[in-house]
């Protein structure tokens, strides 16, 4: 067991290590362009190695399930992908230590582009071939090829169908919770990207007295649902019947959602 463990952290630390060896900024890409229209950014990519270093620019896609994981997949294989209308140049570079490099991602929206859609970039260090590929990754137990993740989302200005619902709240607390601890569903129903805020909002049936609390921002992307889990302090002030509402806001002038449930204090 000693020896499996030592291994096990080993092969973690060769990960960490690896990781460092290059940078990527930015690694979310925000792209607004309207049909016919071409927008390009910048990414920038540093050689942190003490060697020389070839890195490549591969495309992919995304789906997301009702959990909110992400599944990859390859590109232009996702109902929501734009792989089709980005282009990376270079998408292979060679950079000596230290030195760092501009990439241009260029999107090409058709004239049909309505919709929100996205996709990722693979960047990863190109690896050596040598005659027996196989036999060297048996030799040395694991193959670890260092790998960052550009994020691209493309959603035109023209495109305004901003929609999320909010529902079920239940409470879901514990005997060992020091708060009391709720579950609310908020589902994104529209076609843009929101940034999802949530808070808690507490009023005394009998006085109207209202309280809120901290609020918890996620992002959603169309057609994703997400539970959020919200605490209310068990020491709150007063006693009897109480309306506790979760409230959405997701801004660009919509309006505010909420659903409520009664509580005892």
């Amino acid at each position: 067991m000693k020896h499996i463990f030592t291994l096990f952290t080993s092969l973690l630390l060769t990960g960490f290590l690896q990781a460092q060896d290059f940078e990527v900024a930015p690694v979310v890409l925000n792209f607004n362009a309207n049909p016919g229209e071409i927008q390009q950014t910048v990414v920038t990519i540093r050689n942190h190695a003490n060697i020389k270093q070839a890195y490549t620019f591969n495309l992919g896609d995304f789906e997301i399930d009702s959990t909110g994981r992400k599944m990859r997949m390859p590109a232009g294989e996702s109902r929501r992908s734009c792989a089709n209308w980005i282009t990376v140049s270079p998408s292979f570079v060679e950079l000596n230590p230290n030195e760092e490099r501009e990439i241009t991602v260029i999107m090409t929206v058709p004239k049909d582009g309505t919709s929100s859609k996205w996709g990722m970039i693979y960047v990863q260090a190109a690896t050596e071939q040598d005659e027996d590929p196989i036999d060297k990754q048996l030799a040395t137990g694991v193959k670890v090829v260092p790998r960052i993740v550009i994020l691209v989302n493309q959603s035109p200005t023209i495109n305004s169908n901003y929609k999320g619902t909010i529902s079920n709240l239940v409470e879901t607390t514990t005997p060992a919770d020091t708060a009391r601890t709720f579950n609310v569903e908020i589902v994104n129903t529209g076609d843009k990207i929101i940034e999802a805020k949530v808070q808690l909002a507490l009023a005394n049936l009998e006085t109207a007295q209202e309280q809120k609390f901290k609020s918890t921002m996620q992002r959603l992307y169309p057609g994703e649902k997400r539970i959020f889990t919200l605490s209310l302090p068990k020491n709150i002030s007063g006693s009897g019947e109480h309306a506790l509402a979760a409230i959405l806001d997701y801004g660009h002038g919509t309006n505010l959602e909420g659903t409520q449930i009664i509580i005892e204090l």
